[in-house]
């Protein structure tokens, strides 16, 4: 196993005092002028090792991170120790390059965050992996080893484009988001219609013990209590009516309107988009595919082929 550099690619000690290496220095200087001209980390990797460039003493085997620590490390601008390897100008333009690079590809975009909050596998029901970052290669694919992978290339516009349209059909047709169902509703179980016969007949006695038939008329509130649902999707259902009211056609997703409508997205393996309202609606979003092989397919298009609502 190579051993972990001590002293810094590019330096050396002798006589007790850290100096250069000239053929380290040579090295070093080539992967800040290879980065600077457009090859990555892991291209500058195999270029350090076809030139049998030893990074470690007993091992020439390069990688990217070892590229990244040398063009990260600011020893090579000189310190009370270290001597200066590479000039300031050189580090500052490399290091933005960097930075730039880990940001378009590790960073999302607050929307699209959101919109990954709520997305989910219709046939496993884990949260969707978004790869990619923001570059053009992005997708979504299910994680879940007991699962599968989407036989489908499934990216952002997709997504967004299903959303789009269902929100714009709720828009148009505001049937779509009745959820049905009363707001309270209660059923006396056998339990309940037990008590309030002991009770009955308890008040019927003549001489009626007042302290237990209040405890029982007691009990028999906190049975019927415990015994009642409560719906809340009529008052969701207004409250997305509220927002949805004339309002426009979407061409764009409003962030703010996702967020306060939609609960949930369910995405299956056969490219089916469901969408699922605050108020326990779901409405489907069924898009064209087009079979690039026998093993992977495309959406065409974001647009729906038909949309149906159901209960939750």
């Amino acid at each position: 196993m190579a051993k972990n550099r001590v002293i810094p690619f590019g330096y050396c000690m002798k006589n007790g005092v850290i100096t250069t290496d000239p053929k380290e220095v040579c090295a070093v200087a080539t992967i800040f002028s290879e980065y600077l001209s457009g090859k990555s980390l892991l291209q500058i990797a195999k270029l350090m090792e076809s030139e049998k460039i030893r990074y470690n003493t007993d091992s020439d085997k390069w990688n990217k991170n070892m590229v990244k620590r040398i063009i990260e490390n600011e020893k090579y601008l000189g310190t009370d120790k270290y001597p200066q390897l590479i000039a300031e100008d050189i580090f500052r333009r490399a290091n933005e390059k960097r930075i730039r690079k880990a940001t378009t590809f590790n960073l999302i975009s607050d929307d699209l965050q959101e919109i990954r909050n709520r997305t989910y596998c219709a046939e496993c029901g884990r949260r969707l992996s978004r790869i990619g970052g923001n570059s053009k290669y992005e997708h979504w694919d299910c994680r879940n080893p007991d699962c599968c992978k989407f036989e489908y290339q499934l990216t952002d516009q997709m997504i967004i484009g299903a959303v789009l349209t269902v929100l714009n059909s709720a828009i148009a047709n505001p049937s779509l988001l009745e959820s049905g169902g009363e707001i309270s509703i209660y059923s006396p179980t056998a339990d309940i219609v037990r008590q309030q016969n002991e009770i009955n007949r308890m008040t019927d006695s003549i001489q009626v013990d007042f302290d237990r038939a209040k405890a029982e008329i007691y009990k028999l509130a906190e049975m019927k209590y415990d015994c009642c649902t409560y719906n809340d999707s009529p008052q969701k259902t207004d409250k997305i009516k509220a927002l949805l009211e004339n309002h426009e056609q979407l061409n764009t997703l409003d962030i703010g309107l996702f967020k306060a409508c939609v609960s949930r997205i369910c995405i299956s393996h056969f490219c089916t988009v469901e969408v699922e309202l605050i108020n326990g609606v779901r409405i489907k979003n069924i898009t064209e595919r087009k079979i690039e092989n026998e093993h992977s397919a495309e959406c065409n298009s974001n647009s729906c082929e038909s949309a149906d609502s159901g209960k939750s």
